[in-house]
């Protein structure tokens, strides 16, 4: 029997949801609002704790942010954020669901400025992805001084739990820079989209 050809994936991919994320989304190119805003979330709830704590609490989110649409986020109010610290199925810190609410409340005053937040985020990127050749998972950096920026604009919007570690979690998330590692199979098929959104434009 000739042999099973073996995947390469970037080494943090060891559970099954992880890597179904890694992928099929991990990279990607995004584009489309509300898929930025629910990363934008995610991002912030994972801090301090683990990427696949999250990802087994993404369907849970979905379902009690109302798909994360940032016009209904907006609008949550003291009753609705009892609701969601009561809820198992996520992260029950008062802080950031806080702050997620008014993240959404800045996410639309964004929009409203430049049109989308699609617009306003990939600007730090020129518009296209970012591509790195990492060939170990420690050469991929926490923070650079992209990310560095990022937090500082968006905090001085009055964003929260947008910290230059965040961000930058964010960044590779939606494929504003690709760092799957070379030797992964995802590198040379996300490269290859660059400048092109694999997701869903607008």
């Amino acid at each position: 029997m000739p042999e099973k050809k073996v995947i390469q994936r970037c080494a943090w991919a060891t559970s099954e949801l992880s890597t179904r994320y890694h992928d099929e989304e991990w990279g990607v190119p995004v584009h489309e609002d509300r898929t930025l805003f629910e990363f934008l979330i995610l991002e912030g709830a994972q801090a301090g704790l683990s990427w696949n704590t999250i990802l087994n609490k993404r369907a849970r989110y979905r379902e009690v942010f109302d798909g994360f649409d940032p016009a209904h986020v907006a609008r949550y109010d003291k009753r609705k954020t009892q609701q969601l610290l009561r809820d198992p199925g996520i992260v029950r810190n008062r802080l950031k669901i806080s702050s997620a609410v008014d993240n959404a409340r800045k996410f639309l005053e964004i929009q409203q400025e430049f049109g989308s937040f699609d617009r306003y985020i990939w600007q730090f990127v020129g518009g296209k992805p970012l591509i790195n050749r990492r060939t170990s998972l420690g050469e991929i950096p926490a923070r650079t001084e992209i990310s560095d920026l990022i937090s500082k604009e968006l905090q001085k919007r009055g964003f929260r739990f947008v910290g230059s570690t965040i961000c930058y979690a964010f960044m590779q998330a939606v494929g504003m820079v690709n760092d799957h590692l070379t030797g992964c199979f995802r590198y040379r098929q996300i490269s290859s989209q660059r400048g092109r959104n694999a997701l869903a434009v607008k």
